[in-house]
């Protein structure tokens, strides 16, 4: 894709509430036949409009505020940028020396955090928030291109966990509905705290990623589950992993996609991944049922263990067995960002269940840290590797 292609693409605005925003607003005033009121449409500006690699135009509507300014989230965004009035009740400013990347961020108004209703939202840390998209000059795998699109469905089950309708996002390849006597392939693929089961579609860019990889080739048509790993019980105090999302991902989730959708159902054709909580959620429940539900696990910025440091799961003897380890499991992928402190750990850990029980795992890294851009690079990667 040329640079044009890229700045303009229309994935970097998408968002939860608007899939293709208009920037127009609706305006009233005295213009009609003999100075009767008319409603039009002006332009509005954008939240965040990128002008260049590493450059983005911030843009906020306060009339009556004193101060405006917006901060990142730390890691490839520490920055703060002053907002300045201009004109009609709006502030503006330039930032530059923006890393590429998917970034959320928060505006403040009088000191006061609060929406941007000009710029995109999403939800994480346990909120709506915003974000915005830098691109990076050569990089288009998770952007929207002219190629056939898959659908993403909305599916809902109940969790037999707690009692609660869940909502699970289902995407299906191009050819899905083309072809009614074709079984595919399932990846179940979760999300980390304080963010949801939509993140990997509007923050993740997921359908988009599989959309690419299948017209270039490079990966098999596949079903793609995206599902909420939250299954609090009422009055239950829980410790890092949120419920029994174990029992609800084996006994209630797959069981319904297997009966709703044209899924092969062996355990060869299963595989599972997640990103930081939900990389331990894949790797602990991939791992307890490697002998009959999944022979893929991906594990996206998560520490990789034979035993949890902090008692959530042991899995000694699963690792001491490295014949039936490999004989169960075709694939164990490992990826973190190169900023991130569970890296070194890993290795060390990948490089004695290796060397005492050759059990060889794919290691992936990427340039940055716990952030979106790492975990959409490595699904990249790791799904290139599955159903082979």
């Amino acid at each position: 894709m040329t640079k044009q292609e890229i700045l303009n693409n229309q994935a970097l605005q998408q968002h939860m509430l608007f899939f293709s925003p208009l920037n127009r607003k609706a305006q009233r005033d005295n213009s009609g036949p003999n100075g009767r009121p008319r409603l039009h449409y002006v332009e509005e500006k954008q939240g965040v409009k990128i002008l260049d690699y590493g450059v983005a135009e911030f843009n906020f509507y306060a009339p009556e505020a004193k101060t405006v300014s917006v901060k990142g989230w730390g890691g490839s965004m520490p920055q703060q940028f002053d907002l300045h009035p201009t004109e009609n009740g709006y502030w503006q400013c330039v930032g530059e020396g923006i890393l590429p990347g998917f970034h959320y961020c928060d505006f403040y108004v009088d000191g006061v955090r609060t929406i941007n209703q000009l710029a995109p939202v999403g939800y994480g840390g346990f909120r709506v928030v915003n974000f915005f998209e830098m691109p990076e000059a050569g990089s288009a795998f998770w952007l929207m291109q002219n190629v056939p699109h898959g659908d993403v469905r909305m599916e809902q089950y109940t969790s037999s966990v707690n009692g609660r309708v869940k909502a699970a996002w289902v995407y299906t390849p191009p050819t899905y509905d083309q072809n009614p006597d074709k079984r595919y392939p399932v990846l179940y693929i979760q999300h980390g705290v304080g963010e949801n089961e939509t993140g990997w579609i509007w923050q993740g860019k997921l359908n988009y990623i599989a959309d690419n990889l299948i017209a270039e080739g490079k990966c098999e048509e596949m079903i793609i589950v995206v599902n909420s790993g939250y299954a609090f019980v009422d009055g239950q105090i829980d410790m890092f992993l949120p419920g029994d999302f174990d029992r609800e991902l084996v006994h209630d989730c797959i069981p319904f996609i297997d009966k709703k959708f044209r899924t092969l159902t062996d355990k060869d054709h299963r595989a599972i991944a997640g990103l930081s909580l939900g990389s331990a959620q894949a790797f602990t429940i991939g791992l307890a049922h490697r002998k009959d539900t999944f022979s893929y696990v991906g594990v996206f910025s998560g520490g990789v263990a034979a035993k949890s440091a902090f008692g959530g799961y042991d899995m000694t003897d699963v690792f001491a067995d490295g014949e039936a380890f490999n004989r169960d499991i075709k694939l164990l992928f490992v990826s973190w960002g190169t900023h991130e402190p569970m890296g070194e750990h890993n290795a060390e850990f990948l490089d004695q269940i290796e060397r005492e029980q050759g059990i060889k795992a794919v290691r992936h890294t990427h340039e940055g840290w716990h952030e979106w851009d790492v975990w959409r690079y490595a699904a990249h990667a790791y799904m290139q590797l599955l159903f082979k």
